[in-house]
């Protein structure tokens, strides 16, 4: 097979950009533009206009540089930095303005070929025109990129030639005076920059051949800058001149005004023929590789991925640009197709800008060798967006639902590639200053953010042991559950990427899951305590089942005194597996005046299991042994206030039990046998006694329902529960 032929950065990129700037809106439109806008409002439209031009040319010099560019041109470029769903939607919006922008060329060459001719200028007859030359300039382009190409070079001089002639010509409609600004029957401004936009939207010409280019990320920045440059002195100049030339009504009501003040008339009429065949042949050869890349990426139907010829011609995603540029022609006016085609560049260029900008700012990986400063592509996705939504609101909207649906099509339909994604960038580097934010952030007196490791271990009833980790974590904390794999021998770990759990189970709960080898259970659990955690976000709470049966295992003994040492908050579950949560209704919180840290965790709970969808509407109570005959009234009001600064809505129940002195177990048992979920406080004890206070607790679990046994860290407040020095 002979090799492809590739171009250069002067055929490839420069002569296909400048010819699609100096189009028809130059010919056609620059003198209505400035007789409407007035010479200053004119050079102010030129300049803001190529500020857009600009940025985003240089925002996709600068990727180019960086990445490897293959065919499809700026899709290709969206495509690797901010993933296939956001690069094919802008990919596909791209596509159908340059497709758009070929009927925008057509009926202008139209307007200019009938009028020349004496032919008709209805638009009827603009339609048929237009059609013709779109039927004529797609045969060419089936016929050989190559003969297109050099086609240009023809046109290249043509149209340097009608600029000489049009600067050197005289005038019969010299004003008196120049006017600077709109006058009151003019155009609106918002109007006017919409019909002009187009005019700098030509370099994506040259960046759709990237994949026809000997080297793109040489010929891309050179030849793009240098086709917006020459665009925009060339641009200034001529509105410069007809202001000077022309007076303000014929530049309003005549398009053909500068074949009548040119030097040589047939030399205009060449240019004007020249610039918008070309730019139109522009769109037809750059439109299908823009198409044929995403199709090859199976964003679009694979159809459009066929080639044929040496050269690889896309011959089906040229006929289908052929069907939606003929769509344009139908409509038949240029001024209407100008503000479609402005909408659709004006989305593409803000997305392609803030492409560049969050690349820079979160990829370390990106290294151009074109540099460039990162708020030029921030300048240029806000400049882009502030025109949209001064231009037509609900067209700038519009534009973003259609982008919108296109993403989530594309997303649900689950493309990738081996390619970066900036997105996995941003939020790398979000997550890193976050990280340091908080590191560096003394943690004294905040409300508890729970990042519990949970071992759920593999029962019956794990999914409601998860349930419950995940409701008291609330919707900030952080849920990471560990599955260990008893190996006696434990000669090799699991590889990193094993040790990740990808269960629909804990996505669907928002629970990080891994499994590690470890050839003892219970130092298992003391290593993981001891290590998994990185700055910022280390874990500050541990939670599991109740251990029954362990009440005499010195391992799990030594591993409660471990975990008591390292200060983690501490959650065991005994689950009811006949009651289990039973309707999610009714929680009690049972404090006892000791329970000075437990008490303002458990408080902490509440507030989450309020917050939770599944506990719906609870109601929850806070119950207090009054051992001491304390003042009742005085016991409500002060968990009152400790209640009110924590913002709980609880019911206070006081159990006066100074006379009885029952066990504290003994009044749980009567008061919350019937309750879906009891939360108690440890105390504080020898660890040589543990085995005792496990008996006892297990004696209490036959009779009451679902339980969560809590001991606070000590980072918690001791919230004051001292009331006799208070008792008056």
């Amino acid at each position: 097979m002979a090799e492809k032929k590739k171009f250069a950065t002067f055929e490839g990129v420069f002569t296909p950009s400048i010819l699609t700037i100096l189009g028809v809106i130059m010919y056609m439109r620059l003198g209505w533009v400035v007789g409407n806008a007035g010479l200053v409002g004119a050079i102010v439209i030129i300049i803001v206009a190529h500020v857009i031009a600009v940025t985003t040319g240089l925002s996709v010099s600068s990727v180019a540089s960086d990445k490897k560019i293959g065919a499809g041109g700026i899709y290709y470029v969206l495509s690797r930095s901010m993933g296939v769903p956001i690069g094919g939607s802008i990919g596909i919006a791209l596509y159908v303005g340059t497709a758009f922008s070929i009927a925008l060329y057509l009926i202008g060459f139209a307007e200019s070929f009938n009028s020349y001719f004496g032919f008709g200028t209805t638009v009827n007859e603009y339609r048929i025109t237009g059609t013709i030359a779109l039927a004529s300039l797609t045969a060419l382009a089936l016929i050989s990129t190559s003969v297109a190409l050099k086609t240009q070079f023809l046109i290249l001089a043509a149209i340097a030639i009608s600029l000489i002639s049009i600067f050197f010509g005289t005038s019969n409609f010299v004003p008196d005076t120049v006017q600077l600004f709109s006058g009151r029957d003019s155009v609106p401004m918002e109007v006017i920059f919409a019909v002009f936009f187009p005019a700098v939207t030509g370099f994506t010409a040259g960046i759709a051949m990237s994949g026809d280019l000997k080297d793109s990320k040489k010929s891309i920045p050179l030849g793009t800058l240098l086709a917006i440059g020459v665009g925009l002195v060339i641009y200034i100049a001529l509105a410069v001149f007809i202001a000077f030339t022309v007076e303000t009504e014929v530049l309003k009501s005549d398009y053909n005004f500068l074949m009548k003040i040119a030097l040589y008339a047939p030399a205009v009429v060449a240019g004007i023929w020249g610039a918008t065949l070309s730019s139109a042949l522009g769109g037809i050869l750059g439109g299908p590789r823009i198409l044929q890349a995403m199709s090859a990426d199976k964003v679009t139907p694979k159809i459009f991925a066929k080639i044929r010829g040496k050269n690889g011609e896309p011959i089906n995603a040229l006929f289908m640009v052929f069907i939606i540029a003929e769509i344009g022609i139908l409509i038949g006016e240029l001024d209407v197709i100008a503000r479609v085609v402005s909408m659709f560049y004006l989305t593409a260029y803000g997305f392609i800008n803030i492409s560049y900008f969050l690349e820079s700012w979160a990829n370390p990986d990106f290294q151009p060798t074109f540099k460039i400063k990162r708020w030029i592509g921030l300048i240029g996705f806000v400049a882009c967006f502030v025109v949209m939504f001064k231009l037509d609101m609900i067209a700038m909207f519009a534009a973003f639902a259609i982008v919108a649906a296109l993403y989530y099509r594309l997303q649900r339909k689950e493309v990738k590639l081996q390619s970066n994604d900036v997105w996995r960038s941003v939020w790398e580097n979000v997550v890193n200053k976050g990280l340091k934010r908080i590191d560096a952030q003394v943690h004294e007196n905040v409300n508890w953010n729970p990042n519990i490791i949970l071992f759920s271990g593999a029962s019956e009833h794990q999914s409601y042991l998860l349930e419950l980790c995940k409701t008291i974590s609330g919707r900030t904390g952080i849920v990471t559950n560990f599955k260990l794999i008893l190996d006696k021998n434990n000669n090799k770990p699991l590889k990193k990427t094993e040790q990740v759990i990808k269960d629909p189970v804990f996505k669907d709960l928002g629970i990080f899951a891994r499994q590690i080898k470890v050839d003892n259970i219970y130092t298992g659990i003391t290593n993981i305590a001891t290590t998994f955690g990185f700055s910022g976000v280390e874990p500050n709470s541990i939670m599991m089942g109740w251990p029954k049966g362990l009440e005499h295992s010195k391992e799990y003994a030594k591993m409660t005194e471990t975990l008591l040492y390292l200060d983690y908050n501490l959650l065991y579950l005994d689950f009811d597996r006949i009651k289990k949560f039973g309707n999610y209704h009714t929680v009690d919180f049972w404090w006892r005046e000791t329970d000075s840290k437990n008490a303002e965790m458990m408080l902490n709970i509440a507030r989450f299991i309020i917050a939770s969808p599944r506990w719906n509407h609870p109601r929850i109570r806070v119950l207090f042994v009054n051992n001491n005959n304390v003042n009742i009234a005085l016991i409500q009001s002060r968990i009152a206030e400790i209640v009110e600064d924590l913002r709980v809505n609880v019911e206070i129940d006081i159990i006066n039990n100074a006379v009885e002195q029952e066990a504290f177990y003994t009044l749980i048992k009567n008061n919350s046998e019937k309750t879906d979920l009891t939360v108690i406080g440890i105390p504080d004890y020898q660890i040589e006694k543990q085995a005792e206070f496990v008996l006892k607790t297990n004696d209490l679990f036959e009779t009451i329902g679902s339980t969560l046994l809590v001991k606070a860290a000590n980072n918690f407040n001791v919230l004051d529960l001292d009331f006799e020095k208070n008792d008056s």
